[in-house]
């Protein structure tokens, strides 16, 4: 088995994987081996699909805007579950990263007078969405990937699938993969590692992510005995395409969108009349959802989902030339609508996983006594910071990314260079373990004979019990019999079959490893869920629909055990300055 040996491991290659890599490059000007281990290729990383824009207070003396402003709509967006320290390093750090941005080359869109133009987003009381068109995210992308092809001592393994992250003695040694082109396994070593490998939307069915946010880095992280945070919080964006649950962007909302239900009402007047279209997704969700339930809805024949109306026809051509080009692009290519001459389908669609790996206020990796892993890191989506708390605000992603991308990066090659070279020694333990990582991959997978179980049926059985009692609406009658439904898929996938037993781009191997990965991740959602007897933000209760700040303003902590029911604890949420109050919009 090939063996690699690097300074630094990145997992993951969206914009907190590469910022990082760009950052650990900067900060050794250039002479720590950075390796991007990447299941797609990178530019293929969900982060290429984000639309509506970044935030970030740009121009406090011309808008009034403020870093305390942010902060605040940020936290009174999260429900109050945000740690504020880490809320105020983010409002603080994401100019400066705007500015990188605009610096390497990023095509934002500008006002007349030259300036960065910035649009209104939901649970934002200023306009301080920087953006450019509705292609933000790619545009990120493709500046971060063309910077770091300057870079020599940064290594893509393009299509490579992480299967395991390799821990003795508290620390990180680094990860095994499996390189789809050749099937074969490798160690990639490292003196230190950070996780930055997205989302895990895909545990539902009707979602805007791609079909590779499948939680990978949440699940080995949670094998490896890291504790996962808030998952619970599982963000539902308003506005997903019926009925491919596309993302149609929250820009689409910040220009000047209407929802509209079937009796041609602006129905948000009744749940947000102040903020209307523009309140946070969790509260613009519910109301749709509810709108249809409540039979103001219309009827997708192809899908029988239910569906509401957004209408942009009054935004005129320009806009959508200057502003929202994909978004119309995308409707006439997929469901041949002109947004120009009819409204929208639409409904809400998962998007965003609030919860993650623990991590402190910097980004680094915490253990189940609270001790940190000294040298390993998580960034973006994949990790809980938290400051989005029970509900993200829009654009407030982007951000995270890029700040946590720099945090991360210097921190980690801040410690590899102090590192001694003997950290990248492969052990007798970690050997063994490396030879039982490759048994579990194919000696017990690709080699299994007598399995007869479907991984995609197990994979759509996941998908759809997610869907229909864990989604919007909760309750615990059928929170406990998603959990009865889950531990018998886990049961079932014990005897999964593969009928493809060849290694060259195996797909279907890819299939299992990362069903595997979901049903891990709906662990952790729906323990948290089950537990968490409250309502608060994205996680809504029926039979407890009041927020309860005196037993549950904490954080869920959920840990793996071998054979073992998973373990629940709980961690303060940091109050530096805000105290919860009723969220009114």
């Amino acid at each position: 088995m090939e063996v690699l040996r690097y300074d630094i491991v990145v997992l993951g290659s969206g914009l907190a994987g590469l910022r990082a890599a760009l950052e650990a490059s900067l900060t050794s000007g250039g002479r720590l081996r950075v390796a991007v281990v990447s299941k797609l290729h990178a530019m293929r990383s969900h982060s290429v699909a984000a639309e509506g824009g970044i935030s970030g207070v740009l121009y406090p003396k011309e808008t009034g805007d403020s870093f305390e402003l942010h902060a605040y709509d940020t936290v009174k967006g999260s429900d109050f579950l945000a740690d504020q320290d880490a809320v105020e390093l983010l409002v603080r750090l994401a100019p400066e990263e705007i500015r990188l941005f605009d610096h390497l080359g990023t095509p934002w869109s500008r006002l007349p007078d030259g300036r960065i133009a910035q649009r209104p987003f939901g649970g934002m009381s200023i306009p301080r969405t920087a953006y450019a068109a509705d292609k933000t995210g790619f545009f990120m992308m493709s500046t971060l990937y063309s910077s770091l092809q300057r870079f020599d001592n940064v290594e893509f393994f393009h299509e490579n699938f992480a299967t395991s992250i390799l821990m003795e003695g508290g620390l990180f040694k680094g990860v095994t993969s499996v390189d789809l082109e050749s099937g074969e396994m490798r160690v990639i070593m490292g003196k230190a590692g950070i996780i930055a490998t997205g989302g895990a939307g895909r545990v539902y069915s009707f979602a805007t992510v791609s079909q590779a946010s499948t939680g990978d880095g949440i699940s080995i992280a949670y094998r490896a005995g890291i504790p996962i945070k808030d998952m619970e919080f599982v963000q539902f964006h308003p506005t997903g395409l019926v009925p491919s649950g596309i993302l149609i962007s929250e820009a689409a909302r910040g220009e000047g969108g209407y929802l509209v239900n079937s009796r041609g009402e602006r129905f948000m007047s009744r749940y947000a009349p102040q903020r209307m279209e523009l309140a946070p997704r969790d509260i613009v969700s519910r109301a749709m959802m509810t709108e249809i339930m409540e039979g103001r809805g219309f009827t997708d024949e192809e899908s029988g989902l239910g569906y509401l109306h957004l209408d942009l026809r009054h935004l005129g051509d320009r806009v959508f030339r200057e502003k929202l080009p994909m978004i119309r692009e995308i409707t006439r290519k997929l469901i041949d609508v002109d947004p120009l001459e009819e409204p929208i389908p639409v409904r809400p669609a998962t998007h965003y996983t609030m919860g993650g790996i623990h991590v402190d206020t910097y980004g680094q990796v915490l253990l189940n006594d609270g001790n940190p892993v000294p040298n390993l890191w998580a960034a973006g989506e994949v990790a809980a910071v938290s400051i989005h708390g029970a509900n993200r605000l829009g654009s407030n992603a982007l951000s995270e990314c890029v700040v946590w991308g720099r945090l991360t990066g210097a921190a980690a090659a801040s410690y590899a260079m102090k590192a001694s070279d003997t950290m990248l020694e492969l052990s007798e333990s970690l050997a063994r373990r490396v030879k039982e990582e490759e048994s579990r991959v194919f000696d017990k997978l690709i080699h299994r004979e007598g399995g007869s179980e479907n991984p995609y049926e197990i994979r759509r059985g996941l998908q759809r019990l997610m869907d229909d009692k864990v989604g919007i609406f909760r309750h615990g009658s059928t929170l406990s019999e998603a959990w009865s439904q889950l531990k018998r898929l886990k049961e079932r996938f014990r005897g999964v079959r593969l009928e493809y037993t060849g290694r060259t781009y195996n797909n279907n191997l890819r299939d299992v490893l990362e069903t595997a990965s979901m049903l891990d991740v709906a662990e952790t959602i729906i323990v948290g869920a089950i537990a968490r007897t409250e309502s608060r933000g994205a996680h809504y209760r029926l039979d407890y629909p009041k927020r309860d700040d005196a037993n549950w303003l904490k954080h869920t902590l959920v840990y793996y055990r071998v054979g073992e029911e998973p373990v629940l604890a709980y961690t303060p949420v940091r109050i530096v300055k805000w105290s919860p109050e009723e969220r009114r919009y």
